[in-house]
């Protein structure tokens, strides 16, 4: 009986060795989504009608790869997704009792791991703390630092295993956070360089955990810039380049979808993904795990953006969150006021107009400044005659801004919006010219793929008239000819003037580059800051006054007119259809 048993456990032994020698393969899955922007239903709250892209169709796809993948689908979100919509304004400001609706369907649709994106940092400690403590999964960010004793205010990476392979994923912001954010949205806070922080974590990673595979989730696009002199901004392929050990490198931030590999100093492939924006693309990355001996012996990893437009919204999805998709519709649908005619964004990019000059007028009368200056921040919106409702307002202010009001000198004034044309118009050399300045291959379709420039840093600015001649190179174009009420314009006087938090901080860097200010010299010429996002106001505005009458206030023009009007109507045609 004896020598049965010792030759079962022998047999027994020996066919464990010969399965262990050979080589098994597990195939991981990685989903990404990136710059979701409260694009939750697979409808637009803004547009009040049926919309691309959404949370409902990455539940669909996520639940069809599940189905082979299993506990082998790793679901992952990149950051940005507090902000954009009105679904995430009203869970981040109005119900602020409910489980956040974000944090509600990213638990139901079984993510693994979120990462910090500046405009969740922009929705202030209130907001982006509830939703992490809501969410049942780690929220990442390596350089988001407390100021009071040095140490990572998230947890800056996780370990999980799959199959027995061990997975570590690091997550890191752009630093460039105090350009563009006031301080007492992120007070407590600092965000340090990307790449010193990788390479510190990475050290920790390789040594106390030593993981199979090693996954960077960056908020930071591609290529780098310096931001106000000293943030390193979209510095994600340097990292992935610089800091070997990264197998993949998920990126968002800069909306621009991309897939492809790129070797690190060491010669060693990372594959970089982006899904752009809105959740109308995953990333969709499948991952081939060779074992022998029970070590990863190779690796295959293959990438693909994904459309979710091809998947119809998930039906339990969409179920189990009508509640609060009626809450919202409830919401948006709020009348609020009348607008005795249509304005639209696009005429803001041709010269004065009632869409942007509604805003200037808020600001001057909020503020009591003595100039504004505003931006389109809506490639092509409208908002029709007749009753204005909430959901007007999220076409006619995108972004949770507070209003700044600061002291700056006449010259200073000037500088601005010297570097605010020089971005917006091109250098016309004839009349047939671009009145606008256009990307060789422009679209028409957004403001990314239309313009040189980001177009939400085309700002204009009222309480003064002034000229702008598009002929004359940056330094000359602007000519200032007095207040708008007819008084002198100083070059050398301090003005009041009204502008929003993101440009108060330096985004966009019209006031740095520009106006030649420091970063010290923006606290010092901040005057007072609204407690509130301008679009509240501007809902308060229109309420108190039930009925608007809007208007351009033409205090500027482009000239010369023989030249810029016909260029304005060919643009117009050209990239809206209109003139």
């Amino acid at each position: 009986m004896k020598l049965k048993v010792i030759v079962g456990s022998l047999a027994f032994l020996s066919s464990a060795s010969a399965l262990e020698a050979q080589e098994k393969v597990i195939d991981l899955k990685f989903v990404q989504t990136s710059d979701v922007h409260g694009n939750y239903f697979p409808y637009s709250f803004t547009l009040q009608k049926d919309w691309i892209g959404s949370m409902a169709r990455v539940a669909a796809f996520v639940k069809k790869e599940r189905q082979h993948y299993g506990e082998n689908l790793v679901l992952m979100d990149n950051g940005d997704i507090l902000q954009g919509q009105p679904s995430s304004y009203y869970y981040n400001y109005i119900d602020t009792v409910s489980t956040h609706v974000c944090a509600d369907m990213m638990n139901y649709m079984g993510y693994n791991v979120g990462n910090m994106g500046n405009h969740d940092v922009e929705t202030g400690h209130n907001v982006y703390d509830r939703w992490i403590n809501e969410c049942n999964f780690p929220v990442l960010g390596a350089n988001i630092i407390r100021t009071s004793d040095g140490e990572p205010y998230l947890p800056p990476y996780t370990i999980m295993k799959r199959s027995g392979i061990k997975i570590a994923i690091l997550g890191l912001i752009t630093p460039a956070i105090p350009a563009w954010l006031s301080e007492n949205l992120w007070h407590g806070l600092r965000f340090d360089d990307m790449e010193e922080s990788a390479r510190k974590w990475m050290k920790v990673i390789r040594d106390k955990e030593r993981p199979d595979i090693v996954i960077g989730l960056f908020h930071a696009g591609q290529e780098s810039m310096m931001i106000g002199g000293k943030y390193k901004e979209n510095a994600s392929l340097d990292v992935a380049r610089n800091v070997p050990g990264f197998d993949i490198v998920m990126i968002g931030h800069d909306h621009i979808a991309d897939c492809k590999k790129i070797a690190n100093v060491k010669g060693d492939s990372v594959l970089i993904i982006d899904p752009a924006n809105n959740a109308e693309l995953v990333s969709n990355v499948t991952v081939k795990v060779k074992v022998k001996h029970g070590r990863v012996r190779d690796m295959e990893v293959k990438g693909e953006l994904t459309d979710m437009n091809a998947f119809t919204p998930c039906p339990d999805f969409m179920t189990k969150f009508s509640p609060q998709f009626t809450a919202l519709n409830e919401f948006v649908s709020k009348r609020i006021g009348y607008f005795t005619k249509t304005i639209s964004s696009w005429e803001a990019y041709l010269g004065p107009s009632a869409f942007v000059d509604l805003i200037h007028e808020l600001q001057l009368e909020i503020s009591g400044a003595e100039i504004s200056f505003t931006a389109p921040l809506s490639f092509d919106a409208k908002i029709n005659k007749g009753d204005v409702r909430v959901s007007d307002m999220f076409n006619l202010y995108k972004y949770e801004n507070m209003l700044y009001t600061m002291m700056l000198s006449g010259e200073e004034i000037k500088n601005y919006l010297e570097e605010s044309y020089y971005w917006w118009t091109n250098q016309m050399k004839s009349p047939w010219d671009h009145l606008l300045w256009l990307n060789d291959n422009f679209s028409g379709h957004d403001d990314r793929s239309t313009f040189k420039n980001y177009s939400f840093n085309f700002d204009s600015a009222a309480g003064i008239i002034y000229t702008v001649d598009v002929t004359k190179p940056k330094g000359s174009k602007i000519t200032i000819v007095s207040m708008a009420n007819g008084k002198p314009f100083s070059m050398d006087k301090m003005y009041k003037v009204a502008l929003n938090s993101y440009r108060g901080n330096g985004g966009g860097e019209l006031l740095t580059k520009g106006a030649g200010l420091t970063a010290e010299d923006l606290t010092k010429r901040l005057v007072s800051s609204t407690d509130k996002d301008l679009r509240y106001y501007l809902m308060q505005y229109i309420d108190e006054k039930d009925t608007i009458v809007p208007k351009a206030l033409h205090q500027w023009k482009f000239i010369p007119e023989e030249w810029t009007v016909p260029a304005a109507k060919r643009d117009g045609r050209l990239l809206f259809n209109r003139e």
